[in-house]
Protein backbone atom coordinates (compact mmCIF):
# COMPACT_ATOMS: atom_id res chain seq x y z
CA UNK A 1 0.00 0.00 0.00
CA UNK A 2 1.38 3.44 -0.93
CA UNK A 3 2.10 5.96 1.81
CA UNK A 4 -0.54 8.38 0.47
CA UNK A 5 -3.17 5.65 0.46
CA UNK A 6 -2.30 4.79 4.05
CA UNK A 7 -2.65 8.44 5.02
CA UNK A 8 -5.98 8.75 3.19
CA UNK A 9 -7.41 5.70 4.95
CA UNK A 10 -6.07 6.80 8.33
CA UNK A 11 -7.57 10.30 8.06
CA UNK A 12 -10.90 8.99 6.82
CA UNK A 13 -11.06 6.56 9.76
CA UNK A 14 -10.31 9.41 12.18
CA UNK A 15 -13.12 11.46 10.66
CA UNK A 16 -15.57 8.53 10.90
CA UNK A 17 -14.64 7.97 14.55
CA UNK A 18 -15.05 11.69 15.29
CA UNK A 19 -18.54 11.70 13.76
CA UNK A 20 -19.52 8.73 15.91
CA UNK A 21 -18.04 10.34 19.03
CA UNK A 22 -19.84 13.63 18.33
CA UNK A 23 -23.21 11.87 18.55
CA UNK A 24 -22.39 10.66 22.07
CA UNK A 25 -21.34 14.13 23.25
CA UNK A 26 -24.80 15.58 22.62
CA UNK A 27 -26.21 13.73 25.63
CA UNK A 28 -23.51 14.77 28.10
CA UNK A 29 -24.78 16.97 30.91
CA UNK A 30 -23.16 20.30 31.71
CA UNK A 31 -21.95 18.86 35.02
CA UNK A 32 -20.28 15.92 33.23
CA UNK A 33 -18.52 18.19 30.74
CA UNK A 34 -17.33 20.54 33.47
CA UNK A 35 -16.01 17.63 35.54
CA UNK A 36 -14.15 16.32 32.48
CA UNK A 37 -12.50 19.70 31.96
CA UNK A 38 -11.44 19.91 35.60
CA UNK A 39 -10.05 16.38 35.46
CA UNK A 40 -8.14 17.28 32.29
CA UNK A 41 -6.58 20.19 34.17
CA UNK A 42 -5.48 17.81 36.92
CA UNK A 43 -4.14 15.33 34.36
CA UNK A 44 -2.04 18.00 32.64
CA UNK A 45 -0.46 18.85 35.99
CA UNK A 46 0.12 15.19 36.81
CA UNK A 47 1.62 14.43 33.39
CA UNK A 48 3.72 17.59 33.22
CA UNK A 49 7.08 15.71 33.14
CA UNK A 50 5.90 13.55 30.21
CA UNK A 51 4.60 16.59 28.33
CA UNK A 52 7.85 18.51 28.88
CA UNK A 53 9.83 15.48 27.67
CA UNK A 54 7.86 15.30 24.43
CA UNK A 55 7.97 19.08 23.98
CA UNK A 56 11.75 18.94 24.33
CA UNK A 57 11.90 16.64 21.29
CA UNK A 58 10.17 19.33 19.24
CA UNK A 59 12.41 22.08 20.58
CA UNK A 60 15.60 20.13 19.78
CA UNK A 61 14.32 19.33 16.28
CA UNK A 62 13.32 22.98 15.81
CA UNK A 63 16.78 24.19 16.78
CA UNK A 64 18.34 21.77 14.29
CA UNK A 65 16.00 23.06 11.57
CA UNK A 66 17.04 26.63 12.38
CA UNK A 67 13.67 27.88 13.61
CA UNK A 68 13.79 31.50 14.76
CA UNK A 69 13.90 32.43 18.43
CA UNK A 70 10.32 33.70 18.15
CA UNK A 71 9.13 30.39 16.66
CA UNK A 72 10.91 28.40 19.36
CA UNK A 73 9.34 30.62 22.00
CA UNK A 74 5.87 29.90 20.61
CA UNK A 75 6.70 26.20 20.51
CA UNK A 76 7.90 25.86 24.10
CA UNK A 77 5.49 24.50 26.70
CA UNK A 78 7.10 26.43 29.53
CA UNK A 79 5.78 26.33 33.09
CA UNK A 80 3.98 29.59 32.35
CA UNK A 81 2.31 28.15 29.24
CA UNK A 82 1.39 24.96 31.08
CA UNK A 83 -0.18 27.03 33.87
CA UNK A 84 -2.12 29.02 31.28
CA UNK A 85 -3.46 25.84 29.65
CA UNK A 86 -4.50 24.44 33.01
CA UNK A 87 -6.23 27.65 34.07
CA UNK A 88 -7.84 27.83 30.63
CA UNK A 89 -9.49 24.45 31.15
CA UNK A 90 -10.86 25.61 34.50
CA UNK A 91 -12.10 28.87 32.98
CA UNK A 92 -13.98 27.02 30.23
CA UNK A 93 -15.51 24.74 32.87
CA UNK A 94 -16.82 27.83 34.66
CA UNK A 95 -18.46 29.30 31.54
CA UNK A 96 -22.21 28.93 30.91
CA UNK A 97 -23.07 25.96 28.70
CA UNK A 98 -24.87 27.11 25.54
CA UNK A 99 -25.98 23.62 24.47
CA UNK A 100 -29.69 23.03 24.91
CA UNK A 101 -30.59 26.68 25.41
CA UNK A 102 -34.03 27.42 23.93
CA UNK A 103 -34.50 30.83 22.34
CA UNK A 104 -37.56 32.78 21.18
CA UNK A 105 -40.17 30.19 22.12
CA UNK A 106 -43.48 31.61 20.94
CA UNK A 107 -47.03 30.47 20.19
CA UNK A 108 -48.23 30.49 16.58
CA UNK A 109 -51.88 31.29 15.70
CA UNK A 110 -52.54 27.57 15.19
CA UNK A 111 -51.31 26.75 18.68
CA UNK A 112 -47.88 25.40 17.74
CA UNK A 113 -45.09 26.39 20.13
CA UNK A 114 -42.03 27.23 18.01
CA UNK A 115 -38.55 27.95 19.31
CA UNK A 116 -34.89 27.46 18.51
CA UNK A 117 -32.49 25.25 20.46
CA UNK A 118 -28.73 25.62 20.54
CA UNK A 119 -26.96 22.44 19.44
CA UNK A 120 -23.34 21.49 18.72
CA UNK A 121 -21.99 21.97 15.20
CA UNK A 122 -20.80 18.33 15.21
CA UNK A 123 -17.19 17.72 14.17
CA UNK A 124 -14.65 20.54 13.96
CA UNK A 125 -11.42 20.21 12.00
CA UNK A 126 -8.73 22.61 13.16
CA UNK A 127 -5.52 23.29 11.24
CA UNK A 128 -2.97 25.47 12.97
CA UNK A 129 0.71 26.28 13.27
CA UNK A 130 3.34 26.32 15.96
CA UNK A 131 1.62 26.89 19.32
CA UNK A 132 0.83 23.52 20.93
CA UNK A 133 -1.23 25.22 23.67
CA UNK A 134 -3.89 25.71 20.96
CA UNK A 135 -4.43 21.93 21.14
CA UNK A 136 -5.75 22.16 24.68
CA UNK A 137 -7.60 25.46 24.26
CA UNK A 138 -9.47 24.25 21.16
CA UNK A 139 -10.23 20.83 22.63
CA UNK A 140 -11.67 22.41 25.79
CA UNK A 141 -13.97 24.79 23.92
CA UNK A 142 -15.18 22.10 21.53
CA UNK A 143 -15.87 19.63 24.34
CA UNK A 144 -17.86 22.20 26.34
CA UNK A 145 -19.89 23.04 23.21
CA UNK A 146 -20.50 19.33 22.55
CA UNK A 147 -18.31 19.02 19.45
CA UNK A 148 -15.74 16.40 18.52
CA UNK A 149 -12.49 17.85 17.18
CA UNK A 150 -9.70 16.70 14.88
CA UNK A 151 -6.56 18.77 15.35
CA UNK A 152 -3.79 19.09 12.82
CA UNK A 153 -0.92 21.13 14.19
CA UNK A 154 2.33 22.08 12.52
CA UNK A 155 5.02 19.46 11.97
CA UNK A 156 7.29 21.40 14.33
CA UNK A 157 4.96 20.58 17.27
CA UNK A 158 4.00 16.99 16.47
CA UNK A 159 5.39 15.35 19.64
CA UNK A 160 3.90 18.04 21.89
CA UNK A 161 0.47 17.86 20.28
CA UNK A 162 0.32 14.06 20.39
CA UNK A 163 1.37 14.09 24.07
CA UNK A 164 -1.31 16.62 25.00
CA UNK A 165 -3.96 14.66 23.09
CA UNK A 166 -2.89 11.44 24.84
CA UNK A 167 -3.43 13.07 28.22
CA UNK A 168 -6.84 14.48 27.31
CA UNK A 169 -7.96 11.22 25.68
CA UNK A 170 -6.91 9.34 28.80
CA UNK A 171 -9.38 11.37 30.86
CA UNK A 172 -12.18 10.66 28.39
CA UNK A 173 -11.45 6.93 28.24
CA UNK A 174 -11.30 6.64 32.04
CA UNK A 175 -14.85 8.08 32.20
CA UNK A 176 -16.15 5.74 29.43
CA UNK A 177 -16.42 8.58 26.93
CA UNK A 178 -15.23 7.95 23.38
CA UNK A 179 -11.63 9.28 23.20
CA UNK A 180 -12.17 9.92 19.48
CA UNK A 181 -13.91 13.13 20.58
CA UNK A 182 -10.40 14.65 20.71
CA UNK A 183 -7.91 13.49 18.06
CA UNK A 184 -4.60 14.80 16.73
CA UNK A 185 -3.50 13.87 13.21
CA UNK A 186 -0.40 11.74 13.90
CA UNK A 187 1.46 12.40 10.63
CA UNK A 188 3.21 15.52 9.37
CA UNK A 189 2.80 14.82 5.65
CA UNK A 190 0.86 17.65 3.97
CA UNK A 191 -1.21 15.04 2.17
CA UNK A 192 -3.00 14.52 5.48
CA UNK A 193 -4.33 18.10 5.35
CA UNK A 194 -5.64 17.66 1.81
CA UNK A 195 -7.40 14.44 2.79
CA UNK A 196 -8.82 16.01 5.94
CA UNK A 197 -10.28 18.86 3.90
CA UNK A 198 -12.12 16.33 1.70
CA UNK A 199 -14.06 14.68 4.56
CA UNK A 200 -17.25 16.68 4.07
CA UNK A 201 -19.35 13.62 4.97
CA UNK A 202 -17.95 13.56 8.50
CA UNK A 203 -16.57 17.03 9.32
CA UNK A 204 -18.90 20.02 9.66
CA UNK A 205 -16.50 22.96 9.89
CA UNK A 206 -12.82 23.74 9.33
CA UNK A 207 -11.07 26.42 11.39
CA UNK A 208 -7.55 27.34 10.24
CA UNK A 209 -5.24 29.42 12.46
CA UNK A 210 -1.89 30.64 11.19
CA UNK A 211 -0.32 32.70 8.47
CA UNK A 212 -2.12 33.99 5.40
CA UNK A 213 -0.54 31.32 3.20
CA UNK A 214 -1.94 28.48 5.31
CA UNK A 215 -5.40 30.01 5.46
CA UNK A 216 -5.55 30.63 1.72
CA UNK A 217 -4.44 27.05 1.03
CA UNK A 218 -7.15 25.68 3.34
CA UNK A 219 -9.84 27.96 1.87
CA UNK A 220 -8.97 27.06 -1.72
CA UNK A 221 -8.68 23.30 -1.06
CA UNK A 222 -11.47 22.53 1.40
CA UNK A 223 -14.77 20.91 0.45
CA UNK A 224 -15.97 21.78 3.96
CA UNK A 225 -17.12 25.25 5.09
CA UNK A 226 -14.15 27.27 6.42
CA UNK A 227 -14.19 29.99 9.09
CA UNK A 228 -11.16 32.14 8.53
CA UNK A 229 -9.36 35.40 8.74
CA UNK A 230 -6.52 35.97 6.32
CA UNK A 231 -4.86 38.79 8.24
CA UNK A 232 -5.43 41.55 10.74
CA UNK A 233 -4.96 44.96 9.16
CA UNK A 234 -6.39 47.17 11.90
CA UNK A 235 -6.76 50.98 11.77
CA UNK A 236 -7.35 53.91 14.07
CA UNK A 237 -8.86 57.16 12.77
CA UNK A 238 -8.17 60.21 14.96
CA UNK A 239 -11.10 62.54 14.24
CA UNK A 240 -10.85 66.34 14.39
CA UNK A 241 -12.90 66.30 17.61
CA UNK A 242 -10.71 63.69 19.32
CA UNK A 243 -9.58 64.07 22.93
CA UNK A 244 -5.85 63.73 22.29
CA UNK A 245 -5.21 62.74 25.90
CA UNK A 246 -7.26 59.62 25.08
CA UNK A 247 -5.84 59.17 21.60
CA UNK A 248 -2.16 58.81 22.47
CA UNK A 249 -2.39 55.92 24.98
CA UNK A 250 -4.93 54.13 22.76
CA UNK A 251 -2.61 54.36 19.74
CA UNK A 252 0.47 53.34 21.73
CA UNK A 253 -1.27 50.35 23.31
CA UNK A 254 -2.70 49.24 19.99
CA UNK A 255 0.68 49.30 18.26
CA UNK A 256 3.33 48.54 20.83
CA UNK A 257 1.88 46.21 23.47
CA UNK A 258 2.16 43.13 21.20
CA UNK A 259 2.97 44.16 17.64
CA UNK A 260 3.09 40.58 16.33
CA UNK A 261 -0.59 39.70 16.87
CA UNK A 262 -3.59 40.02 14.57
CA UNK A 263 -5.31 42.75 16.63
CA UNK A 264 -2.30 45.07 16.63
CA UNK A 265 -2.55 48.45 14.89
CA UNK A 266 -1.20 48.59 11.32
CA UNK A 267 -2.58 51.90 9.99
CA UNK A 268 -3.07 55.33 11.63
CA UNK A 269 -5.33 57.94 9.98
CA UNK A 270 -5.37 61.51 11.27
CA UNK A 271 -7.82 64.26 10.35
CA UNK A 272 -6.21 67.11 8.45
CA UNK A 273 -7.62 69.71 10.87
CA UNK A 274 -5.44 68.41 13.72
CA UNK A 275 -2.58 66.81 11.77
CA UNK A 276 -0.17 69.75 11.98
CA UNK A 277 -0.43 69.94 15.76
CA UNK A 278 -0.89 66.28 16.68
CA UNK A 279 1.05 64.25 14.14
CA UNK A 280 4.52 65.44 15.28
CA UNK A 281 3.58 64.61 18.88
CA UNK A 282 2.34 61.06 18.25
CA UNK A 283 5.14 60.42 15.74
CA UNK A 284 7.73 61.22 18.43
CA UNK A 285 5.98 58.98 20.99
CA UNK A 286 5.99 56.13 18.50
CA UNK A 287 9.62 56.74 17.56
CA UNK A 288 10.66 56.56 21.20
CA UNK A 289 8.90 53.19 21.40
CA UNK A 290 10.93 51.93 18.43
CA UNK A 291 8.17 52.16 15.81
CA UNK A 292 9.15 52.84 12.20
CA UNK A 293 6.62 55.16 10.54
CA UNK A 294 5.80 55.08 6.82
CA UNK A 295 3.50 57.82 5.62
CA UNK A 296 1.81 59.75 2.85
CA UNK A 297 3.52 62.89 1.45
CA UNK A 298 1.45 65.15 3.72
CA UNK A 299 2.42 63.27 6.87
CA UNK A 300 6.08 63.10 5.81
CA UNK A 301 6.06 66.91 5.49
CA UNK A 302 4.66 67.29 9.03
CA UNK A 303 7.02 65.00 10.95
CA UNK A 304 10.69 64.40 10.20
CA UNK A 305 10.60 60.89 11.68
CA UNK A 306 8.10 59.62 9.09
CA UNK A 307 9.54 57.97 5.98
CA UNK A 308 7.74 57.90 2.64
CA UNK A 309 5.51 54.84 2.31
CA UNK A 310 5.85 52.58 -0.71
CA UNK A 311 2.65 51.64 -2.59
CA UNK A 312 2.80 48.12 -1.17
CA UNK A 313 2.88 49.35 2.44
CA UNK A 314 -0.77 50.39 2.51
CA UNK A 315 -2.91 47.52 3.76
CA UNK A 316 0.09 45.46 4.90
CA UNK A 317 -0.03 43.37 8.07
CA UNK A 318 3.48 44.11 9.35
CA UNK A 319 3.24 42.15 12.64
CA UNK A 320 6.19 44.28 13.72
CA UNK A 321 7.01 47.77 15.01
CA UNK A 322 6.13 49.33 11.64
CA UNK A 323 3.11 51.58 11.12
CA UNK A 324 1.53 53.32 8.12
CA UNK A 325 0.36 56.92 8.67
CA UNK A 326 -2.00 58.90 6.47
CA UNK A 327 -3.63 62.33 6.72
CA UNK A 328 -7.29 62.34 5.64
CA UNK A 329 -9.76 65.16 5.13
CA UNK A 330 -12.95 63.67 6.56
CA UNK A 331 -14.67 60.76 8.26
CA UNK A 332 -15.87 59.58 4.85
CA UNK A 333 -12.32 59.51 3.49
CA UNK A 334 -11.18 57.53 6.53
CA UNK A 335 -13.98 54.98 6.12
CA UNK A 336 -13.29 54.67 2.39
CA UNK A 337 -9.61 54.01 3.14
CA UNK A 338 -10.53 51.32 5.70
CA UNK A 339 -12.88 49.65 3.22
CA UNK A 340 -10.08 49.49 0.65
CA UNK A 341 -7.12 48.53 2.83
CA UNK A 342 -8.63 46.92 5.93
CA UNK A 343 -9.18 43.20 6.48
CA UNK A 344 -12.55 43.39 8.31
CA UNK A 345 -10.79 42.65 11.59
CA UNK A 346 -10.80 45.72 13.86
CA UNK A 347 -11.39 49.42 13.13
CA UNK A 348 -11.36 52.28 15.68
CA UNK A 349 -12.37 55.93 15.76
CA UNK A 350 -11.08 58.37 18.36
CA UNK A 351 -13.72 61.09 18.59
CA UNK A 352 -15.85 63.20 20.91
CA UNK A 353 -18.45 63.76 18.20
CA UNK A 354 -21.46 61.53 18.92
CA UNK A 355 -22.79 61.65 15.36
CA UNK A 356 -19.43 60.65 13.90
CA UNK A 357 -19.10 57.83 16.43
CA UNK A 358 -22.54 56.47 15.56
CA UNK A 359 -21.91 56.73 11.81
CA UNK A 360 -18.61 54.91 12.22
CA UNK A 361 -20.21 52.09 14.23
CA UNK A 362 -23.04 51.69 11.72
CA UNK A 363 -21.12 52.01 8.45
CA UNK A 364 -17.71 50.42 9.01
CA UNK A 365 -17.63 46.72 8.11
CA UNK A 366 -15.34 44.84 10.49
CA UNK A 367 -15.68 42.06 13.04
CA UNK A 368 -15.15 44.64 15.80
CA UNK A 369 -15.77 48.39 15.44
CA UNK A 370 -14.75 50.56 18.39
CA UNK A 371 -14.97 54.10 19.71
CA UNK A 372 -12.11 55.44 21.86
CA UNK A 373 -10.61 52.03 22.68
CA UNK A 374 -7.53 50.00 21.75
CA UNK A 375 -7.64 47.54 18.86
CA UNK A 376 -6.17 45.00 21.28
CA UNK A 377 -9.61 44.50 22.85
CA UNK A 378 -10.78 42.39 19.88
CA UNK A 379 -10.15 39.18 21.80
CA UNK A 380 -12.58 36.61 23.17
CA UNK A 381 -11.42 36.91 26.75
CA UNK A 382 -11.51 40.72 26.66
CA UNK A 383 -15.01 40.79 25.13
CA UNK A 384 -16.57 38.54 27.74
CA UNK A 385 -16.57 35.22 25.87
CA UNK A 386 -14.20 33.70 28.42
CA UNK A 387 -12.09 32.12 25.70
CA UNK A 388 -11.94 31.90 21.92
CA UNK A 389 -11.04 29.33 19.29
CA UNK A 390 -10.12 32.05 16.79
CA UNK A 391 -11.35 35.25 15.16
CA UNK A 392 -13.50 35.04 12.05
CA UNK A 393 -13.54 37.83 9.48
CA UNK A 394 -16.11 35.99 7.40
CA UNK A 395 -19.78 36.41 8.26
CA UNK A 396 -21.20 32.89 7.98
CA UNK A 397 -21.89 31.93 10.60
CA UNK A 398 -19.63 33.84 13.01
CA UNK A 399 -18.05 37.31 12.79
CA UNK A 400 -15.31 38.20 15.26
CA UNK A 401 -13.97 36.16 18.20
CA UNK A 402 -15.47 32.67 18.35
CA UNK A 403 -16.41 31.44 21.80
CA UNK A 404 -18.74 28.69 22.95
CA UNK A 405 -21.89 30.11 21.33
CA UNK A 406 -20.11 30.38 17.98
CA UNK A 407 -19.30 26.65 18.22
CA UNK A 408 -23.01 25.90 18.21
CA UNK A 409 -25.86 26.39 15.78
CA UNK A 410 -29.63 26.55 16.30
CA UNK A 411 -32.33 24.14 15.21
CA UNK A 412 -36.05 24.76 15.27
CA UNK A 413 -38.06 22.88 17.89
CA UNK A 414 -41.85 22.62 17.70
CA UNK A 415 -44.38 21.49 20.32
CA UNK A 416 -47.68 20.47 18.79
CA UNK A 417 -51.00 19.10 19.96
CA UNK A 418 -52.03 17.20 16.84
CA UNK A 419 -52.07 20.17 14.43
CA UNK A 420 -52.09 19.46 10.70
CA UNK A 421 -51.40 21.92 7.92
CA UNK A 422 -54.42 23.12 5.97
Amino acid sequence: MSQNKEIDESIQLMAQKAKKAARTLISLSTETKNNLLRQMAEALEEKRPFIHQQNQKDLVAGQKKGLSAAMLDRLELSDKVMASMISGLLEVAALPDPVGEVLNLSKRPNGLMVGRMRIPLGVIGMIYESRPNVTVDAAALCLKAGNAIILRGGSEAIHSNLALAEVLQGVLAARNIDPAAIQVVPVTDRAAVTTLLAQEKFIDLIIPRGGEGLIRFVSETSRIPVLKHYKGVCHIFVDSSADLLKATPVIMNSKTQRPGVCNALEGLLIHRDIAASYLPVIAEELRLAGVELRGCPESVALAATINSALPGDWGTEFLDLVLCVKVVGSLDEAMTYMAEYGSQHTEVIITEDYSNAQRFLAEVDASAVMVNASTRFNDGGQLGLGAEIGISTTKLHAYGPMGLEELTTKKFIIYGAGQVRS
